[in-house]
């Protein structure tokens, strides 16, 4: 089993930035790519960005040039730093891992962390 603990939501206006971070515990041999998916009230749950083991990176055009996704495998902990954010980025973003090199088939889930942009 894999334990992902989110932080960093939260209410931001529109052109803010915020930092999300997950920490992985527990079987972390099990974990190759890292990301993050989000989820809008009524839509479905849809990829954001994913990190491999060996840093290669996939991001949503919708978050290219806004969001950069980085991991410090010594911590066991993957990263979401999100700039120039604007009120379409509002929604629950959750942290997965997968044993694979891609984030598509998801292994494990973290319980969620809400962000809310705003004026």
């Amino acid at each position: 089993q894999v334990r992902l603990v989110e932080s960093g939501g939260g209410l931001v206006q529109p052109g803010g930035s915020l930092r999300l971070s997950c920490a992985a515990s527990g079987r972390i041999s099990s974990i190759n790519a890292m990301g993050w998916y989000r989820q809008a009230p009524g839509k479905q749950r849809d990829l954001v960005a994913s990190i491999s083991r060996n840093g290669l990176t996939n991001y949503a055009d919708s978050v290219k040039g806004r969001f950069t996704i980085s991991r410090d495998n010594a911590k066991n902990t993957v990263y979401l730093q999100m700039n120039s954010l604007q009120p379409e980025d509002t929604a629950d973003y959750y942290c997965a891992t997968s044993w694979r090199t891609t984030i598509n088939a998801v292994d494990y889930w973290g319980q969620g962390t809400q962000v809310t942009i705003s004026s």
